[in-house]
């Protein structure tokens, strides 16, 4: 048996280095301020669809994002360790996306690539962290899904076996395919880039970087695996009311960046008494306890 999956990912700016200029005036992130990273818990994600790969001959995995042509680095990434191929869904249109027009617009896309047995994402974005893409998708397309899970341990016999991490504990419970799954980032670490698919993917390009590229248009045009697919709002069909800043009911106020400083500081003697003293006192001002 072989599946073929859809991985979901983005390409995130790194929130560890917000400053001043990380927001623009219509409430949107200023990405081009930022460091573009792949985003974390979407990595776990293309771990469990790479083991699932690796369990099930045959099996394909597909990368699809949304953003920019440089986000194809995603793409990249993704097949470095791996993955068989990969969409970028990239269109002004979709600038400006809450979760709920970005969830409109994956689903459209997923729609188009067809033929799908598992999507699977990261939990949330570290640039929103709202959890909602992956639900929304699965509603949209109107399919089962399972949250906040930490393994996929098997997928046989058309339905899927999941470890979920919850606040009681662990939870396994079992889904028909298709099915959507969001993926914690306590699940298993992704695995480090592949040498030899660093090596026959590394001028992999979607057709706008080829195109300022003689080497890369010249090579993708002799191996079309080196190709990435580069989607408008026009060829997944999309309404482009429900795209972007136009359909995207969310907006956002302000940011603000918030340094953590210390006003007071205590040195304490290491001696056993010293720590016996300010325990009490901790305890006494109900710092603790």
């Amino acid at each position: 048996m072989s599946l073929n999956i859809i991985v979901l990912a983005k390409q995130v700016p790194d929130t560890r280095n917000v400053g001043k200029d990380a927001m623009k005036e219509d409430g949107t992130v200023n990405r081009a301020a930022l460091p573009a990273i792949f985003n974390p818990e979407d990595l776990n994600a293309l771990e469990q669809a790479l083991r699932l790969k690796d369990m099930y001959p045959g099996t394909k995995v597909t990368l699809l994002t949304m953003g920019p042509a440089r986000a194809a680095e995603i793409i990249r990434e993704g097949l470095y360790r791996g993955a068989d191929n990969g969409v970028v869904l990239s269109d002004r249109a979709f600038a400006g996306s809450d979760t709920l027009a970005t969830s409109y617009a994956l689903s459209a896309a997923i729609r188009k690539i067809g033929n799908y047995d598992l999507i699977i994402g990261g939990r949330q974005a570290i640039d929103g962290d709202t959890a909602q893409v992956g639900p929304q998708v699965a509603e949209k397309l109107g399919l089962p899904t399972v949250t906040y899970a930490e393994e996929i341990v098997n997928a046989d016999g058309g339905h899927v076996v999941v470890k979920r991490r919850i606040e009681s504990g662990v939870e396994t419970v079992k889904a028909p395919m298709p099915l959507v799954v969001t993926v914690n980032g306590s699940a298993a670490d992704c695995r480090p880039r592949n040498a030899k698919c660093l090596q026959k993917f590394k001028y992999a390009a979607v057709p706008s970087e080829a195109a300022a590229d003689e080497k890369k248009k010249a090579l993708i045009e002799k191996r079309q695996y080196l190709s990435i697919g580069e989607w408008t709002a026009a060829t997944v069909e999309a309404d482009l009311a429900q795209c972007g800043l136009a359909g995207s009911p969310t907006k956002v106020k302000s940011i603000e960046n918030v340094v953590f400083t210390a006003k007071e500081a205590r040195k304490v003697d290491n001696t056993d008494e010293a720590i016996d003293d300010l325990i009490k006192e901790l305890f006494a001002n109900h710092t603790i306890g």
